[in-house]
């Protein structure tokens, strides 16, 4: 019996040895190996973060205050303090990430938040203030969310990032293994002019397609929408119809983010 046990054991040491060896250790995703950082040209489309290569970040167009939101998680209302033009001049990150992995959203933007203090100096404090907000909630018809049919294991990366995708027709959400806090955020983050609280009280991950015409109130550009093309209906519907949820204008507690000092990164 004895040496029956001792047999498991050295094979389960084998076998654990050989799979150790198989699965290469992903890096520490603390800080990009190397960033760009220019001025964008002013006639410059678009603007997005993203990953355009396993290990290469582009930030397209963005300013420090979208770049903090986008990294710290935060509304750009809820955003205040420092100069004028931490608001106003636009800029082109390229930025090549530690390894050949891919970082997951997580680590993209703790090696931004890196970025953001290294090369712009960047100082600032949290608090709490009421703010004007929109409280994210579940429509009185109740909720139409499917749950994701991905499972965890297969995305060891992470799960895929909510982007909106801009087209004549409007603006549209294709979102995969999210949570309603990751809907909230990117709401906040990039389309309402107000910060979105998660308050419909559900926990699990979803796959869901929203599809919408933006109004004078959502984005911060002009979309080539506004031609008048457009049959989808408005975002209050559109949450209702093909969600089952709302967006309700009220106030409530908000962690804002203030900038106590920030200063023009040098390019290189």
């Amino acid at each position: 019996m004895d040496n029956c046990f001792m047999y498991s054991r050295v094979v389960l040491l084998l076998v654990s040895s050989v799979l150790l060896a198989q699965s290469p250790s992903r890096p520490t995703f603390d800080e990009f190996e190397v960033a760009t950082i220019k001025p964008a040209p002013p006639d410059l489309p678009g603007r997005y973060i993203r990953m355009q290569s396993a290990h290469q970040l582009e930030a397209r167009n963005h300013t420090v205050r979208t770049l903090i939101a986008a990294a710290f998680n935060v509304s750009p209302q809820a955003i205040f303090g420092g100069p004028a033009w931490a608001g106003e001049d636009h800029y082109q990150i390229i930025a090549k990430t530690p390894g050949e992995a891919k970082p997951n959203l997580e680590q993209q933007m703790a090696m931004l938040r890196r970025l953001l203090t290294d090369r712009f100096h960047l100082q600032f404090r949290r608090e709490a203030r009421e703010l004007p907000i929109y409280a994210l909630t579940v429509a009185k018809s109740g909720s139409k969310l499917k749950e994701t049919t991905i499972v965890p294991e297969s995305i060891p990366q992470g799960p895929p990032p909510l982007i909106f995708v801009i087209s004549p027709q409007g603006a549209s959400l294709p979102a995969r293994y999210a949570t309603m806090e990751d809907f909230a955020s990117v709401l906040q983050r990039a389309a309402m002019k107000r910060p979105v609280v998660d308050q419909t009280g559900l926990s699990g991950r979803y796959d869901f397609d929203l599809k919408w015409l933006p109004d004078e109130t959502q984005f911060e550009f002009k979309g080539p929408w506004e031609q008048g093309n457009s049959d989808w209906p408005d975002l209050s519907t559109a949450l209702q119809q093909q969600l089952g949820l709302k967006l309700e204008a009220t106030r409530g507690p908000v962690s804002v983010f203030i900038i106590d000092s920030v200063e023009h990164p040098t390019e290189n």
